[in-house]
Order: C-alpha cells, then sequence, then structure tokens
C-alpha cells in the first residue's frame, strides 16, 4: 500500500515516506521496505512494528518481513525501551553511514560476483586456449581493468573520512578541471 492511513503524520513526513517508497521500487527495493526506512529515519522515538503498521496501513507481516530486511542491511536497530517488552526500531540517521552500507550491500551482492566472474573468465581464456579471438581477449582484459580499477577506488572511499569525501564532492568540477590540467601538462612535458 502506498498511502499512509495515519493522518497524523505532518504533511511533510507523509510525501518523503510515500516518494522514498516509489523511489525504492526504482532502486529495485521492495515499496514497503523503503517506506519503512523513511519513517522511522523521520521518527524521533523508536518505533513497534504495530505502530509501522497502523501508520503506514501495511499488513503486520509485510512489515516483520521488511524491518528483517532492513536490519540485514544494517540501516535500522533495535533499541529497549523501558517498561516496554516489544521490539521497537530506530534507523540509522548518519546519512554517510546509511550510504557506505547501502553501497557495501550492493557492492557484495552485485559487484563483487560480477567482478569474480570477469576475472574468472580472464583466467578461464589463459588456460585453455580456448580459441578466443585476439580482439575479445583484449575487450575481456579491459573489462577486467576496469571493473578491478573501480573496485580498488572503492576500497580507498571506505578509507576517506565523510567529512574528507563531503568536499572532494562539493569540488566537483574543480577536480576535473584539476585533472584536466594536470593530464595537458604531463603530455606537454
Amino acid at each position: 500500500m502506498t498511502e499512509t492511513n495515519d493522518r497524523s503524520l505532518p504533511l511533510a513526513v507523509e510525501q518523503i515516506v510515500l516518494r522514498w517508497g516509489d523511489l525504492g521500487g526504482q532502486w529495485g527495493v521492495n515499496r514497503s521496505v523503503a517506506q519503512i526506512q523513511a519513517l522511522l529515519y523521520l521518527s524521533e522515538q523508536p518505533l513497534t512494528a504495530e505502530d509501522i503498521a497502523t501508520t503506514l496501513g501495511l499488513a503486520r507481516s509485510n512489515v516483520s518481513n521488511s524491518l528483517k530486511e532492513l536490519l540485514t542491511w544494517k540501516l535500522i536497530h533495535r533499541v529497549p525501551v523501558l517498561g516496554d517488552r516489544r521490539d521497537h526500531y530506530q534507523a540509522e540517521t548518519d546519512l554517510w553511514q546509511m550510504a557506505t552500507k547501502v553501497a557495501q550491500g550492493r557492492k557484495a551482492r552485485e559487484i563483487d560476483p560480477m567482478v569474480a566472474a570477469i576475472n574468472e573468465a580472464v583466467a578461464g581464456v589463459d588456460a585453455q586456449g580456448s580459441g578466443v579471438t585476439p580482439e575479445v581477449r583484449a575487450r575481456l582484459e579491459r573489462l577486467q581493468g576496469f571493473v578491478n580499477t573501480v573496485d580498488g577506488w572503492y576500497q580507498q572511499m571506505l578509507d576517506v573520512p565523510p567529512d574528507t569525501l563531503m568536499r572532494l564532492i562539493r569540488m566537483g568540477s574543480k577536480v576535473v578541471g584539476l585533472l584536466k590540467f594536470v593530464g595537458k601538462r604531463d603530455r606537454n612535458g
């Protein structure tokens, strides 16, 4: 369900929850999972599964499955609430931590298997002498070099402190201009 049933949510919160759910679908994430993550992110207090189900008008089983997925991604965590035995959930609110956890999860599920498959294919060409043409071999090696370079860059970026990474991102076109300048200088000797 995409509409919230509890109209006590501020309109801005409701709109973000709905839009985040729509975006989640475009990113390959279940709409309910994305809506719950948005609701918890914007909630100042930890919420129970029942709170979430009521607020979003979702089936309790759907909420339970979605919470399990968000816990797996480490985008939410259980928190104890004094005097209440039910599980309460709170979202990760550090945006860099959220982005890093999503990137790590996607990398593990999508990128790592691709890197392994490409490396295995290139090794197979070497071992088999399989009749792969020199052009196809060259393309495979370029693909391997590209994905391994991007994978290495990703690993390096994990070690960059968030404030430094944000400054780098904000510099955007200035960094590109610097790289062009350095490239021209290197070519001109």
